[in-house]
C-alpha cells in the first residue's frame, strides 16, 4: 500500500451512528436501576453501538494482538536488557507461557502473536508480518522510512480485517519489544508538545542513570530528526517503532470495519493517537481499558478523551491491562441484555431529577 492509497482508504471511515447511541442509552435507561447506575459500563456500550451501527451487541468472540518488534535506540543503554528478551517473550507468546496468555484463558480471548519485526530470523509460529529487522537507532537517523511505517500501518489494518473475517467481535492490543516506551515516550512528546522529561518513565525499571540516558537519546533522536508534529506519519517513521506503527493501524483497521478497538497502556495509547491524528474520524474505534504507571500515560488518555475503566498500577505490557478489562465487558452486557426491566418489575420509571 502506498501512502496515497493509504490516504484513500481512511477517507472512506464513517462517523459513529448516533441512532444506534441512542438506542442502546434508551435501553440502558429502560432497566431497573438507577439511571446512569453503571457509569462508565454505561456509556462504553453505547459508544460501542455508535460504532457497530445496532443496539444488539454481541463480544463474546475476542482476541488479543500483541505485535513484536526490536528498536534500534536500545543500543543506547536505554534498557535493561537487549534485543534478545524480545524474541525470548514472543517464543514464549506462541508457546502460550507469559502473563497475557494466562490472564486471556480466563477472559476467553485469543491470542494472536505477530512479528512486526524483531531481530534475526523468524520465530516459528508467530504470525508473519516482518517489514525489517527492527528499526534503526533514532539517534543517528530515522527509525525507518516513511515507506515502512505506511507498510507497518497496513499490515494492521490487514490484521483487523483477518480477525474479522474469523468472525472477531472485539480486539484487544498488545505489544513487546524491548526499548519500545523509549520510541512511545518520543513519539508522544513530539504529539504533545511537551518536554521529553516530563513524558519519559522508567519503563521495565530503569536506575536513575538508565533514566537520564533514556531522556538523552531521545532528546537526541528529536534533534536529529526533526520530526513535524502536524505529521504524525513523519514523527513515527523518525522516532516511533514497527509494534506502534502496526498498532496504528490496528485502530484504524477496527474504524474502517467498525470493530472495537481496546488500548492497553502507554505504548499501545500512543499508537492510538498516532491513528487519530492521522484520521479523528478513528477516535470512535478506540475503548480504554487502564491507565498504566508511565508518566505520559494519563496525558495521552486525556488528549483522546478517554476514560480508562482501570487503574491498578500495570505496567506489564503484552495486553495485559487491556484483556483485564475484558470480564467488564462481559458484566456490561450481562447487565444489558439480562437486567428487567421498570415495566416487567412493576416499578414506576426513575427520571432524571437534575
Amino acid at each position: 500500500m502506498t501512502e496515497t492509497e493509504l490516504k484513500i482508504l481512511l477517507n472512506t471511515i464513517t462517523p459513529p451512528r448516533e441512532t444506534a447511541r441512542a438506542a442502546a442509552h434508551a435501553h440502558w435507561a429502560a432497566l431497573a436501576k438507577p439511571l446512569g447506575g453503571l457509569g462508565q459500563l454505561e456509556t462504553m456500550l453505547e459508544d460501542a453501538a455508535a460504532l457497530t451501527g445496532t443496539a444488539e451487541l454481541h463480544f463474546e468472540r475476542r482476541a488479543v494482538l500483541v505485535l513484536c518488534a526490536d528498536n534500534g535506540v536500545v543500543a543506547q543503554g536505554v534498557s535493561q536488557t537487549d534485543a534478545c528478551v524480545t524474541r525470548a517473550v514472543l517464543k514464549n507468546l506462541v508457546a502460550c507461557r507469559t502473563s497475557v496468555c494466562r490472564m486471556a484463558e480466563k477472559a476467553h480471548c485469543k491470542v494472536v502473536a505477530v512479528d512486526m519485526g524483531i531481530a534475526g530470523k523468524p520465530v516459528a509460529g508467530a504470525v508473519d508480518r516482518r517489514i525489517a529487522d527492527g528499526t534503526r537507532d533514532f539517534t543517528c537517523g530515522p527509525a525507518m522510512t516513511r515507506a515502512q511505517a505506511v507498510q507497518a500501518i497496513a499490515a494492521g489494518i490487514a490484521l483487523v480485517r483477518e480477525q474479522k473475517r474469523d468472525g472477531m467481535q472485539i480486539l484487544a492490543t498488545g505489544e513487546m519489544g524491548i526499548g519500545n516506551t523509549t520510541t512511545s515516550s518520543a513519539v508522544a512528546s513530539v504529539l504533545l508538545g511537551r518536554p521529553v522529561a516530563e513524558m519519559t518513565g522508567r519503563g521495565a525499571g530503569l536506575s536513575d542513570a538508565g533514566l537520564q540516558r533514556k531522556i538523552r537519546a531521545i532528546e537526541t533522536g528529536i534533534a536529529v530528526n526533526t520530526p513535524d508534529a502536524a505529521d504524525p506519519l513523519d514523527v513515527l517513521a523518525k522516532l516511533g517503532g514497527l509494534d506502534i506503527a502496526g498498532l496504528c493501524g490496528v485502530f484504524l483497521g477496527g474504524a474502517l470495519e467498525n470493530l472495537p478497538i481496546l488500548m492497553d497502556g502507554f505504548i499501545s495509547s500512543v499508537a492510538a493517537l498516532c491513528a487519530v491524528r492521522m484520521c479523528p474520524k478513528a477516535e470512535k474505534a478506540v475503548f480504554a481499558s487502564h491507565v498504566s504507571g508511565e508518566p505520559a500515560a494519563r496525558l495521552v488518555l486525556e488528549e483522546l478523551h478517554k476514560k480508562p475503566l482501570l487503574n491498578a498500577g500495570f505496567h506489564l505490557g503484552e495486553g495485559t491491562g487491556a484483556v483485564a478489562s475484558l470480564p467488564l465487558w462481559d458484566m456490561a452486557l450481562a447487565v444489558y441484555d439480562g437486567c428487567y426491566s421498570f415495566a416487567e418489575g412493576g416499578i414506576a420509571p426513575y427520571t432524571p431529577q437534575c
